[in-house]
């Protein structure tokens, strides 16, 4: 049985290059055609911007992620909603950071692994680093630090909803 969900591909900024580049993998992800609603992206000159909902089968989140991660000067987010039998995900990446991946509960809160508590914890106690360092790290909190400006330039910015074609 295939589980459903939906979920949402925020392109954050894309050179003009890669935009088409980034609808052809997301289309053949999503088992879905046709282009994506592009607009300039105000925080990075000569760059675009999308955002788009899908819905589809559970997992699609990791395989665009997968898909689109290492791709130069290209800055996005992925998210996944929970459904009964899974849990729901965030991937954000930028070409400083590379990806980050959290697993978010119901109401999006960031769900953090006990043996990834075990091992800040421990790089604490050998003065690799601080708690406030390791838990912002857990949290995702440089990824949303270098998106948040990218983020806010987009407010306003047109939604396209595509399902995918079973």
């Amino acid at each position: 049985m295939t589980v459903t969900t939906r979920g949402v591909l925020y392109v954050h900024s894309a050179p003009s290059a890669l935009c088409p580049h980034v609808e052809w993998a997301a289309g053949g992800i999503l088992g879905v055609s046709g282009s994506l609603s592009w607009t300039p992206q105000p925080a990075a000159a000569g760059t675009y911007r999308s955002e788009f909902s899908w819905q589809g089968a559970a997992g699609r989140a990791a395989a665009l992620a997968s898909a689109l991660r290492g791709w130069s000067h290209l800055r996005f987010e992925v998210t996944e909603e929970p459904t009964s039998g899974t849990e729901g995900v965030r991937y954000s990446y930028t070409p400083d950071l590379g990806i980050f991946h959290a697993v978010t509960g119901i109401h999006g809160d960031i769900m953090i692994p006990e043996d990834r508590l075990k091992a800040a914890c421990v790089r604490c106690a050998l003065g690799e680093n601080t708690l406030e360092r390791e838990i912002d790290k857990l949290l995702g909190k440089p990824w949303d630090d270098e998106l948040e400006p990218f983020r806010y330039a987009g407010d306003g910015a047109p939604v396209r909803w595509l399902h995918q074609v079973v």
